[in-house]
C-alpha cells in the first residue's frame, strides 16, 4: 500500500511564498513521474504541475512562472515551490504519481492534502 503525506501549507498573505512537501511510500520512487494537483471549495480537483523521472517539468498554465516543482529521489519527496501567491491559489493541495499531465490519471489513493490559504 502507498502511503502519501503533504505537508507545508498555511495562511499567507498575497505575493507571500509556500513551500509544499510531498513524502511517497515507494520503493524505486525515482522510475515514477509525479504530479501536484490542487481542489478549491466547489470546484473539481485540477493538476498544477508535473516533474518526470528525468525531471522534465509541466506546469498548468494559471502557475506558470510562479511554481516550481523539484524532487529529491534520496528522500522521496516532491516538492512545490510556490511564489507570489495570489487568493485563487487558496485550495487544498494534493500529490500523486502520474504522467498523464494534460489527461490526469493520478495513480494511488489520495493523501490528506495540506491547505494552502492565500488571504490579506
Amino acid at each position: 500500500q502507498v502511503h502519501i503525506v503533504e505537508s507545508g501549507g498555511g495562511l499567507v498573505q498575497p505575493g507571500g511564498s509556500l513551500r509544499l512537501s510531498c513524502a511517497v511510500s515507494l520503493n524505486v520512487f525515482e522510475i515514477y513521474d509525479m504530479a501536484w494537483y490542487r481542489q478549491a471549495p466547489g470546484k473539481q480537483r485540477e493538476l498544477v504541475a508535473g516533474i518526470s523521472m528525468i525531471h522534465a517539468v509541466y506546469y498548468a498554465d494559471s502557475v506558470k512562472g510562479r511554481f516550481a516543482i523539484s524532487r529529491d529521489n534520496s528522500q522521496n519527496t516532491v516538492y512545490l515551490q510556490m511564489n507570489n501567491l495570489k487568493p485563487e491559489d487558496t485550495a487544498v493541495y494534493y500529490c500523486n504519481v502520474d504522467s498523464d499531465w494534460e489527461a490526469p490519471k493520478p495513480r494511488f489513493s489520495w493523501g490528506p492534502g495540506t491547505q494552502v490559504t492565500v488571504s490579506s
